[in-house]
């Protein structure tokens, strides 16, 4: 338990058995009445944002959320299986809490898992990754002055969009927030 002047950016309340993230606060102190504190809180699950009031000193309930390094090791079933480089402890996460980062998950990818009460939160992949294309089609030769795209199949099996000059077998550096192509590594 805190108090509600024990607020920071980034501490994890357990409100009405959901966790927030508190992602900005403000304390207020009218000229008349009590003083207060604003906040902006996001879900960590879902990631609704919303804002909330709390009375100066109300007793807020604070929740631990471990964020740790894991590396992913295989899928499982639906389950993708992460391992703790401390301890080695291997945790399995589910297909819908490991979300839209599974289509760039590689074997030996890094990535931070937060857990609460041992149960996995959401898993944060690296803004970039490095991943060969498997398959494209050959890019056309008038094609080229436009600027235009192709879709391209990653080994991960991810489709992007990729420009024409790319062929089969390049690496290329993909954002894995929304699958934009970024660029081919040498």
């Amino acid at each position: 338990m805190a108090t509600t002047n024990d607020l920071k950016n980034g501490l994890v309340l357990n409100l009405d058995g959901q966790l927030w993230t508190v992602t900005e606060f403000q304390h207020v102190k009218p000229g008349k009445g009590g003083a207060f504190v604003r906040t902006t809180l996001k879900n960590v699950l879902s990631g609704k944002v919303v804002d909330k009031t709390f009375n100066a000193g109300t007793k807020v309930d604070t929740a631990t959320v471990d964020k740790r390094n894991m590396t992913y090791l295989y899928k499982d079933g639906t389950d993708f299986v992460f391992m703790d480089g401390d301890t080695f402890d291997q945790i399995p996460v589910p297909a819908e809490t490991v979300g839209s980062g599974a289509d760039y998950l590689l074997e030996n990818t890094e990535a931070t898992v937060a857990v609460h009460e041992g149960v996995p939160l959401y898993v944060e992949l690296p803004v970039t990754l490095e991943l060969v294309v498997e398959h494209t089609d050959p890019g056309l030769q008038g094609d080229r002055s436009t600027g235009g795209t192709k879709p391209a199949t990653l080994e991960t099996g991810a489709q992007i969009q990729v420009p024409l000059f790319v062929n089969t077998g390049d690496r290329l550096k993909v954002d894995t927030r929304d699958g934009r192509y970024l660029g081919r590594v040498n």
